[in-house]
């Protein structure tokens, strides 16, 4: 089994957000992701291709300011049964990082704090 060192990198990172509580997290992926905001005027010229769906995910997230919130998130909520486009990751993509987040250790849960 080979190592994705960019999916390690990923998790490494995130340990900055390890104790942000889970409402603190949604709160900022609801006011500042890009995507929460809506379509304004036209649907996206892309929204006719079909994307793949690591595709998708770095057209919806280019630019996000609170993609790793938003991975953060995800990752606490849906754990490996994780779906759609969160944190510029594809599902597959999630699903193959969640073993190196979780060994990075505990989490703030439902607002507790070390």
């Amino acid at each position: 089994m080979t190592t994705d060192y960019r999916l390690v990198g990923i998790a490494w990172r995130l340990d900055r957000l390890r104790w942000v509580p889970r409402e603190v997290l949604a709160e900022v992926v609801l006011r500042d992701g890009l995507c929460m905001w809506g379509w304004t005027e036209d649907e996206p010229a892309w929204q006719e291709e079909r994307l793949t769906d690591q595709e998708l995910a770095a057209v919806l997230c280019s630019g996000c300011p609170v993609q790793d919130e938003c991975l953060e998130l995800e990752l606490r909520a849906a754990g490996l049964d994780t779906v759609g486009v969160w944190g510029a990751l594809s599902e597959d993509n999630r699903r193959a990082l969640y073993p190196h987040w979780r060994q990075r250790g505990e989490r703030a849960e439902d607002g507790a704090t070390p």
